[in-house]
């Protein structure tokens, strides 16, 4: 292989990058000291593996919809997945429902959501009715749908395998390198697709971006955990007869359960006969983008599930049995990251239930900024914004292609949970299903402009459209 076409300085400039761009840590400072020593030069020549159309960077929800879309429009798709399962969040982060599909009218998470929720709902492990609320998740059965759509797709993927860099020509990036259990190595592509969660691909090849509010502060993380031996007859019981778990909570914290008096209880849900999913207890101060914060919010998080261990067999009706059976092998991230695009999708966008001529999808999730300490007072503001901002049945907003569109790069488009947003829309359009209609919106965008030849902000919006409402997406305005 010719010179040219090996990479150099493999990922130096992007690790740099990552260590001085830590705005948090786990205690809630907001500057991570600077790494002491000497630098140094890192060079190495590496083989260029894959050639690909489109290259798909994470295999959460929007990579795995946004890989199979473009492998449907007949692009060559390689995705990499830096963990062993495809899903994230809702399989290795075991965050145990799916946020509603739906507008109580209408399937909003159409397309590759309605084939996720439809291969789940054959299974059997559907407890609730994702058009009109949350869903329950499998992991474990979660995980094999996401394996079965994707090898059905003929997408070219490996596990284990870490975007660590890229190599940017212009307002081009040329190569994503990757990290293996083989070795470093370069993929060239197309287009480029970043369903990171934290925007990791556009960041470092110098898309602007935000980060938490005006002052760096991000919302908290959770440590999501599997439980057995629960009595669910006996809790849906208990709350027929009006047991308040808020209620009882405060008690638990007067009575000093809680290292922390965290009010926010998302609670348990139920995920199997007698399974519970736990989405409880806050990682206050968490930064998703740096590994030293990372480690401290999973040791803190582990330590914290004796804590609700201990309010759940104590305090409430039917839980007194309960046994912990795992926690997730992620932390459950909300928010880090939002790539600044073409377009900043905000909170006037969400209260006029805005229509764009460039819409690529439709969704409705309230928002949802969970309080970023555990106060009172931030509780309560957590309260006002969850009950005010949310819609009535039948009501949704628009999602612009702009806003998938990274400034300053021309092959690039970003899907998922950091899409250009303000915090309000983002504590929205974050969930899985609001990742689902993002991520194939940007899977067949990144096909057509490998089909085409094209950049991303030539690409004909119609076409785009039309292509989407061929797979089922749903697009009333179009």
């Amino acid at each position: 292989m010719k010179r040219r076409e090996f990479i150099k300085t493999a990922g130096l400039g992007a690790v740099t990058a990552a260590i001085s761009g830590c705005e948090a840590n786990l205690s809630g400072s907001n500057k991570t000291a600077p790494t002491k020593g000497k630098k140094i030069s890192f060079e190495r020549k590496i083989p260029l593996r894959h050639k690909v159309d489109v290259f798909v960077a994470g295999g959460g929800p929007a990579g795995a919809a946004a890989s199979i879309a473009a492998a449907a429009q007949g692009a060559k798709v390689y995705l990499a997945e830096g963990h062993s399962c495809f899903g994230g969040m809702g399989t290795a982060g075991r965050v145990p429902n799916f946020m509603r599909f739906g507008d109580g009218v209408n399937f909003l998470a159409d397309g590759v959501g309605r084939k996720i929720y439809n291969r789940l709902k054959k299974s059997g492990k559907l407890y609730r009715d994702g058009i009109h609320g949350a869903v329950s998740i499998d992991a474990e059965v979660l995980k094999r749908v996401y394996d079965e759509l994707i090898t059905e797709a003929k997408v070219d993927f490996t596990f284990h395998t870490h975007l660590i860099a890229v190599e940017k020509k212009g307002s081009e990036v040329e190569y994503a390198i990757c990290a293996a259990k083989s070795g470093i190595f370069a993929v060239k592509a197309r287009t480029f697709v970043d369903a990171t969660g934290n925007g990791d691909l556009c960041a470092w090849a110098g898309a602007p971006y935000e980060k938490g509010d005006k002052d760096g502060n991000l919302m908290p993380g959770t440590h999501c955990s599997l439980w057995a031996d629960i009595d669910w007859q006996k809790v849906y019981q208990a709350r027929k007869n009006g047991q308040n778990h808020y209620k009882v909570l405060v008690k638990a914290i007067e009575d000093g359960v809680f290292t922390y008096p965290d009010r926010h209880l998302p609670g348990i849900s139920q995920v199997g006969e007698h399974l519970g999913g736990g989405n409880v207890g806050h990682t206050f101060g968490v930064d998703g983008t740096d590994e030293k914060s990372l480690t401290k919010a999973l040791v803190w998080g582990r330590k914290l599930t004796k804590e609700y261990e201990t309010f759940y067999k104590q305090y409430l009706q039917g839980y007194e049995n309960m046994t912990l059976a795992a926690t997730g092998e992620l932390l459950g991230i909300r928010e880090t990251r939002r790539i600044t695009g073409d377009y900043v999708m905000n909170l006037d966008d969400f209260k006029r239930r805005a229509v764009f001529d460039d819409e690529i999808g439709r969704y409705n999730y309230p928002v949802d900024i969970h309080p970023m300490r555990p106060d009172k007072k931030s509780f309560e503001q957590f309260t006002k914004e969850w009950t005010t901002l949310r819609y009535e049945k039948g009501e949704s907003y628009g999602i612009p292609f702009r806003s998938l569109k990274p400034k300053g790069l021309d092959n690039v488009l970003v899907a998922g949970r950091c899409i250009s947003s303000d915090r309000y829309v983002q504590s929205s359009i974050r969930v899985m299903p609001g990742c689902f209609i993002t991520g194939q919106a940007a899977g067949i965008a990144a096909a057509i402009t490998a089909e085409k030849n094209t950049k991303t902000r030539s690409l004909d919006i119609k076409q785009l459209q039309n292509r989407l409402k061929t797979i089922g997406a749903f697009l009333p305005n179009v």
